[in-house]
């Protein structure tokens, strides 16, 4: 049975990855599972200096989801690369930095020096964070923008190049197909959606930032309808994230068009899920006598009869 996934010149050894910002840097998840087992880690977005995140309240429940605003609190590129880094390849994992730089320039340099460090063959670039040399716009939501951000980075880009999608767009379809022209070789879709929490005691928002990423449960049948339209688009490869919280999800997700899948909300909740899914996509394979990935990969778009 051939659980293996190809993205660019990056192979993964099976479809399932935890998604960025909800296992910390591997070292936090390896309590609780072997990390080698897993497609890859991405890890918790980068900057090049340290980061403190938002100020004030930062995450609560929603029904079946989470709302966070963390404010991409990380270590910074320094500490990443001489204290995270190893411990990820010492412990054997496929290790994809995420990339969340609040500039062109601070994107550009973070793609040139993490693709050609030595053990990492692909990073992602998070395209939902605020640039602030736009005035705050997200890089994600204005094509122009967006184009001109990857048409720099992938010349940078020394390995794979995998571009985070945010969903909060009227056509995310577009900004895949213009993922693919830039030269990237898959997108992650989706991202959080935005939302909001309000406080009926202070009257005020819960967060301070006012809006917050909603993810989780809830946002799977939105996820799942956008890796459809997207893999009906484009030609490389999709990376399926929204609410997995099960083998089913994870399987969804690939008959809907995607290649592999990340797990995010659900590693708080039960952090041994990502191995439980591998173990239960092979089982479903191995009772429908399926020997690879690429005979169910898309299969919902294929009519009766063909």
């Amino acid at each position: 049975m051939d659980i293996s996934v190809k993205i660019g010149k990056l192979t993964l050894k099976n479809p399932v990855t935890v998604a960025s910002g909800t296992a910390g840097y591997g070292e936090e998840l390896s309590a609780y599972i072997d990390i080698s087992r897993l497609g890859a880690v991405f890890t918790k977005g980068l900057s090049i200096k340290p980061r403190e995140g938002n100020r004030g309240n930062r995450i609560i429940e929603t029904p079946s989801g989470v709302l966070n605003s963390i404010g991409l609190e990380n270590v910074g590129l320094d500490e990443f690369l001489k204290f995270k880094l190893p411990f990820l390849l010492k412990s054997g994992a496929t290790v994809i930095p995420n990339i969340a730089g609040h500039s062109e320039e601070e994107n550009e340099e973070l793609c040139d020096v993490l693709s050609h460090t030595a053990g990492i063959d692909a990073v992602e670039l998070n395209v939902s964070c605020p640039n602030v040399k736009q005035g705050g716009m997200a890089f994600g939501t204005d094509i122009t923008i967006f184009t001109r951000l990857l048409e720099k980075a992938r010349k940078k880009t020394g390995g794979c190049l995998i571009v985070k999608l945010s969903p909060n767009v009227t056509d995310i379809t577009e900004f895949a197909a213009a993922a693919e022209l830039c030269g990237a070789d898959a997108v992650s879709a989706v991202n959080t959606f935005l939302g909001m929490k309000i406080d009926i005691k202070t009257r005020r928002p819960h967060f301070e930032n006012k809006v917050a990423g909603l993810s989780g449960p809830a946002i799977k049948p939105l996820a799942v309808r956008a890796v459809y339209q997207i893999y009906e688009k484009v030609n490389i490869p999709v990376i399926g994230i929204g609410g997995i919280s099960g083998t089913e999800d994870a399987l969804e997700f690939i008959m809907a068009g995607a290649s592999a899948v990340s797990i995010g909300t659900m590693n708080m909740v039960d952090p041994k899920i990502s191995v439980d899914i591998i173990d239960g996509i092979r089982e479903y394979m191995d009772s429908k006598k399926i020997g690879g990935l690429a005979e169910i990969k898309g299969i919902a778009h294929i009519r009766s009869g063909e």
